[in-house]
């Protein structure tokens, strides 16, 4: 008798946006090598990396008006991530989520959107650098990636 095929349950884990800054920046190369496993995990399908459009569009400003980086440099290093196995791009947002956690009590409404996504997709645990962020995560009972803060 044959087997059903079982599905494979990966870990989610959902970025902010400085992990996509620490990853193509020299900023801290403490934090780089850490982006740096993560997306050398997800590319080997070991985890899925959930991204909010959100997320992107901090990373593309910051690299645009604060690193001067070219715009279509910004583009192949969006693209190039985006066409990663094991990046998914989430467009959707639960505005209940949302304004359940922002302004109160996380006052930064990109770090709301990745906390209201947290909540509404099945719990993934959330990357970030951000220690001020990662109390908020906590206090709203969601999970923290221990390897990268």
């Amino acid at each position: 008798m044959e087997q059903p095929f079982r599905e494979i349950h990966v870990k989610q884990i959902l970025i902010d946006t400085n992990v996509l800054i620490f990853f193509v920046t020299d900023r801290d190369p403490i934090q780089q090598e850490k982006s740096a496993k993560l997306f050398q995990k997800t590319a080997n399908l070991k985890i899925n990396i959930l991204c909010h459009q959100n997320v992107l569009t901090e990373f593309i400003y910051v690299l645009d008006r604060i690193y001067h980086v070219s715009k279509s440099e910004i583009r192949l290093i969006v693209s190039g991530f985006i066409q990663l196995p094991g990046v998914e791009i989430i467009h959707k947002i639960n505005f209940k989520s949302l304004f359940s956690c922002w302004p109160d009590p996380i006052s930064d409404f990109g770090d709301a959107v990745i906390a209201a996504v947290g909540m509404t997709k099945k719990k993934p645990m959330i990357a970030t650098f951000d220690r001020k962020f990662i109390g908020k995560l906590k206090l709203l009972g969601l999970r923290v990636s221990a390897k990268i803060k």
